[in-house]
């Protein structure tokens, strides 16, 4: 036998390398392998990493910061089928967190992602691949690039697969996606509702919650709840709230009815198939919170269509909200509060909560839960409006107390609602002084400071029901809620300017309010918002007057016209036309400054200091009182003489035409007037001894200063005797007068009296009347004179005089001022010479009262003489 030879192995070639098994144990390792150009390896490493990331979050950390993400991200587009499908089973579990879902964002793979969603993929492609999508939408960045990169319509597709992952994770991103509103319109396009309502059907309750949550939200728009109905969507959402097993989808299915119920022929239609009853039996039997507020919703959205109202208040629904004001859940008080709320807009419903439902609303006012407190301000604000009898029941129920808390609440629609019902209920005074009593302008001072503009809004409006009396006018004065009130006046929102404007208004009713606004600015404000046609209302018209009106010396400073309506009262002055761009400045003010070559300033005051002046009846028996400082020779004349007075005429019955001998010390002053007074006897050859005396005498009459106070002691305007005379004087003796015209005849002659007496339109340059009135401010060391000092006085004097006297005495005149020193007054009379037909009178003539050339004189308005007397 021959010998065996043995037959040698080929070794392997060269060039290819010998395979190895090896154990790896770190994840860094793994991570490394991602950049392996081997397909086998690839796929390996991903089904290795998505193990590891399935452990846990301090997994998917760590993955992250060994930099898997981005060698991840490359293999989603792999051609290897195996090894794309588990990098995307990788990403579906890695975008829990949050970092990964940012660098994701930033590496821009959403398209690579939603490719996945293709319907040759697999099924796990697509649900791994729709678990990625429904992690990433739920951040706002993520849904705007699903979004544009066309993610919507692959998704919906997918609610039809046979998988229920995919489908679960489909609607979930979905739910996530139609938050939006662009989202939202694209979906309806699409014709998402039917796959979504399929989803109604399915056996696993996450994905029939998903569903209804994802209809609850899209059945906002009117177009998606058309589409649902035509769907049948309202029969099946019936079906669920039949169905007892369903339970725990109840609540969401009635948010989506509730929704529905906002169409009016959804409402219809729901009423003919009593589908509507059944919704008031949720809310009237079930003990679940959820489905009581669900339930309670709906109701208040039905609520807003008045048939429906009706409806419900045939269906008793009233017993079943107060019922739900009872429950143990916050959100249920709050849904019913609201539903309350929304059915007080039926009458009869309004009627049924004044006894059974308003205590309980007032109870909830009193809760820890603002929320709540502002629901039920809501309530009482509706029951409230228009109906006296519910704010009462309020008031009775002590809602008072906890509104006026509520206006220093956070939530701007708690205050608004407060602010509202105290309206309401400040409407009937009884009401208002309760308010008033509990320092409501105190509460006011935070909502008229607010930024929001129905806070503004309904504060002021409630400044303007609350301030029409003094005290609480003084209370938002002290409190310093003038202030935001006129800031308010600055709005650019019609409603905020209309209300305070009225409030504005309703705070000028008082002169002391009115002066304050003034100076706040608000006069200002109000003349440049009625400028504008655009701004202007009818309430700040009315504001701009009122403030004139209340604060007659800036009215007359800044118009030059005071009405027969206009009545001066103490403390009024005249400092002359104001020049555009100033301000008027306070009496106080003007009677501290520093003597001046200005126009001296004329006051009315009849108050002696801060008590009464003495008894008239008395016939003024303080020397002091009643004496005239017209010079220096009537002050020898008020301290020396007791000479008889020459006798003096007062036309329309003044009293006698002669005065009997008089004392200074029992009877009125000597030297009441120049005109009314005239020294008799000489001064000539008295003695040295006499003259010292008289001056000495002098100085112990020499007129105070009017500027000086005490800094302790409250300040008081100067006093005027002499105009106390006058207003005692011509109510004795021409108020009694019965024919107007003659009043006016004889109250025109007494003012010329007590001003230099008549003078020719010829020796009117002689008339020096502005030494006078010089020797006054430098007697008084004062720019300040009372109008009753003056004893020389040209036209605008004796008008002012004559306009103070007639409204102390009710005689209508108007004040005027012209050029030049000139003022007059106006009158108006009728002429019954020119009675027309029976029982009915002609029209009052106007006519000017002559003060100056002939005392008295009526000069018909328009003729020539009263232009004379007013432009010569």
């Amino acid at each position: 036998m021959g010998k065996k030879i043995k037959k040698e192995v080929e070794p392997p070639p060269k060039d290819v390398f010998d395979p190895l098994t090896i154990e790896i144990k770190k994840a860094a390792t793994v991570v490394l392998m991602l950049n392996s150009p081997e397909e086998e390896i690839l796929a390996k490493a991903c089904e290795a990493i998505y193990k590891f990331a399935l452990k846990g979050e301090e997994n998917k950390a760590t993955l992250l910061e060994l930099g898997a993400v981005e060698p991840l991200t490359k293999l989603l587009t792999h051609k290897d089928k195996v090894v794309r499908r588990n990098a995307t089973m990788i990403f579906g579990i890695l975008t829990s967190n949050s970092d990964v879902k940012k660098l994701l964002r930033e590496l821009e793979v959403m398209n690579s992602v939603i490719a996945q969603l293709a319907p040759e993929e697999e099924v796990v492609i697509h649900e791994f691949a729709s678990l990625c999508l429904a992690n990433m939408s739920v951040e706002y960045t993520g849904k705007v690039q699903i979004f544009e990169h066309g993610g919507l319509k692959p998704l919906i597709r997918l609610l039809s697969s046979p998988d229920p992952d995919v489908k679960k994770n489909s609607i979930e991103c979905i739910y996530n996606l139609v938050q939006d509103f662009q989202c939202r319109t694209t979906l309806q396009e699409l014709n998402a509702i039917p796959p979504i309502l399929e989803l109604l059907k399915s056996e696993y309750p996450i994905i029939q919650l998903l569903a209804l949550k994802t209809l609850g939200v899209i059945t906002c728009d009117k177009e998606s709840r058309t589409m649902l109905k035509d769907n049948q969507g309202l029969d099946q959402l019936t079906k669920i709230l039949e169905a007892k097993e369903l339970n725990d989808l109840h609540v969401e299915a009635l948010s989506v009815i509730a929704n529905c119920l906002e169409d009016m022929d959804t409402m219809v239609l729901m009423q003919q198939t009593g589908d509507l009853k059944k919704l008031l039996s949720f809310a009237e039997n079930s003990t679940i919170p959820d489905i009581q507020k669900n339930a309670a919703k709906a109701i208040t959205k039905a609520a807003y269509d008045p048939k429906n109202r009706k409806f419900f208040h045939e269906q008793e629904v009233e017993k079943c909200l107060v019922t739900l004001l009872g429950s143990d859940s916050e959100e249920t008080k709050i849904a019913a509060a609201q539903a309350i709320s929304a059915m007080s807009e039926n009458s009869s419903s309004k009627d049924f909560f004044n006894t059974q439902g308003i205590p309980q609303i007032v109870q909830l006012l009193r809760s820890d839960n603002e929320e709540v407190r502002e629901a039920a301000a809501l309530a009482l604000a509706n029951l409230t409006t228009r109906s006296p009898a519910n704010a009462n029941a309020a008031a009775e129920a002590d809602a008072i107390a906890p509104l006026i808390n509520i206006l220093s609440s956070k939530r701007d629609g708690a205050i608004a609602n407060a602010a509202t019902v105290l309206t309401n209920m400040a409407i009937q005074e009884p009401l208002r002084s309760v308010i008033q009593s509990h320092e409501v302008m105190h509460a006011l001072l935070g909502p008229l400071h607010s930024t929001n503009t129905v806070v503004q809004s309904t504060a002021a409006f409630t400044v303007a029901a609350t301030a029409c009396d003094m005290e609480a006018r003084n209370e938002l004065r002290n409190c310093g809620g003038l202030e935001p009130l006129t800031e308010l006046l600055h709005s650019k929102n019609d409603e905020v300017r209309r209300n305070a404007s009225w409030a504005v208004m309703v705070c000028a009713s008082d002169e002391l309010t009115a002066v304050e606004l003034y100076r706040l600015g608000a006069l200002d404000i109000l003349e440049e918002i009625n400028l504008s046609v655009s701004r202007k209302n009818k309430f700040s018209e009315a504001a701009y007057n009122k403030l004139l009106n209340n604060n007659l010396s800036l009215k007359y400073s800044q118009t030059g016209y005071l009405s027969s309506s206009n009545i001066i009262t103490d403390g009024f002055y005249d400092c002359g036309r104001k020049n555009p761009g100033t301000k008027l400045l306070p009496l106080k003010e003007l009677c501290l400054q520093e003597l001046n070559d200005h126009r001296a300033i004329l006051l009315v005051n009849s108050k002696f200091d801060t008590s009464p002046p003495p008894s008239m009846e008395d016939k003024l028996s303080d020397v002091g009182y009643g004496r005239s400082i017209s010079s220096s020779s009537s002050l020898r004349r008020a301290s020396k003489e007791k000479s008889k007075r020459n006798s003096f005429h007062f036309s329309a019955g003044f009293g006698s035409p002669t005065e009997e001998k008089s004392e200074p010390t029992s009877g009125r002053n000597t030297v009441l007037s120049r005109g009314a007074a005239k020294e008799k006897g000489s001064r000539k050859g008295r003695g040295k001894k006499e003259e010292e005396k008289v001056k000495e005498e002098e100085e112990v009459l020499a007129v105070p200063k009017l500027t000086e106070s005490s800094p302790d002691k409250e300040w008081y305007p100067p006093p005027d005797p002499e105009f106390c005379v006058y207003v005692y004087e011509v109510t004795k003796s021409i108020l009694p007068i019965i024919n107007i015209k003659d009043q006016i005849e004889a109250l025109a002659k007494y003012v010329a009296d007590k001003m230099g007496g008549k003078i020719s339109k010829e020796k009117l340059s002689d008339f020096s009347w502005e030494l006078h009135i010089s020797e006054l401010k430098f007697q008084l060391k004062s720019n300040v004179i009372p109008i009753g000092y003056i004893k020389k006085g040209i036209f605008y004097h004796r008008a002012l005089l004559f306009k103070a006297l007639a409204d102390k005495i009710g005689v209508g005149c108007c004040l005027v001022r012209g050029e030049y020193s000139r003022a007059w007054n106006e009158v108006r009379l009728l002429n019954e010479a020119r009675k027309g037909i029976i029982g009915r009178l002609p029209p009052p003539e106007e006519y000017i009262v002559d003060l100056m050339f002939h005392p008295g004189a009526l000069l018909k308005l328009g003729s020539r003489e009263a232009d004379l007397y007013r432009f010569l």
